[in-house]
C-alpha cells in the first residue's frame, strides 16, 4: 500500500521524462484520472489512454518531447501538499508559477483545476503541484 499516491504518480512520470521514455504506465484512481486530464489540456503531455483491467485499472501517458530538441515539456513536477502537511490556497493567495509561465494544479469543490481556472470560478483549495 502507497500512502502517498499523487507523489508516487508524480515520481513515476518525472523518472520516465529522465529516462527518456515515450510511455509510462501507472495505476488508476480518479484524482490520478483527472490530473492526467489538466495535463493534456495544458500541452504537457502528448496523450494518455485509461485501460480498465482488473479492479484498479491503469493510465498510460505517452510523454511529450520536442521533435528536434527531445527536450521534455515537462522541466519541472513538484509536490506540494503532502499527506503529513496539507497546503491549502484560497482565491486571494493562490500561488503563480514561473510567474504566470507554469501552472498550479489544484483540488477544489468544483473538480480539479489549473490555478488560472480557479481564480476565474472564484474557489480556492488544495494545490497538490507544481507544473512546468
Amino acid at each position: 500500500m502507497n500512502t502517498d499516491p499523487i507523489a508516487d504518480y508524480l515520481t513515476r512520470v518525472r523518472n520516465a521524462i529522465k529516462a527518456n521514455h515515450r510511455v509510462v504506465e501507472i495505476p488508476a484512481s480518479n484524482l490520478k484520472k483527472e490530473i492526467t486530464k489538466v495535463l493534456f489540456d495544458k500541452g504537457y503531455i502528448a496523450n494518455y489512454k485509461f485501460e480498465e483491467n482488473g479492479p484498479q485499472g491503469n493510465i498510460k501517458i505517452a510523454l511529450k518531447y520536442h521533435p528536434i530538441s527531445k527536450i521534455p515539456a515537462i522541466r519541472t513536477l513538484t509536490r506540494v501538499s503532502k499527506p503529513g502537511l496539507r497546503k491549502y490556497a484560497g482565491v486571494d493567495s493562490m500561488p503563480r508559477v514561473l510567474n504566470g509561465l507554469g501552472i498550479a494544479i489544484l483540488s477544489t469543490s468544483k473538480g480539479v483545476m489549473t490555478d488560472k481556472e480557479a481564480r476565474l470560478q472564484n474557489v480556492g483549495g488544495e494545490v497538490l503541484c507544481y507544473v512546468y
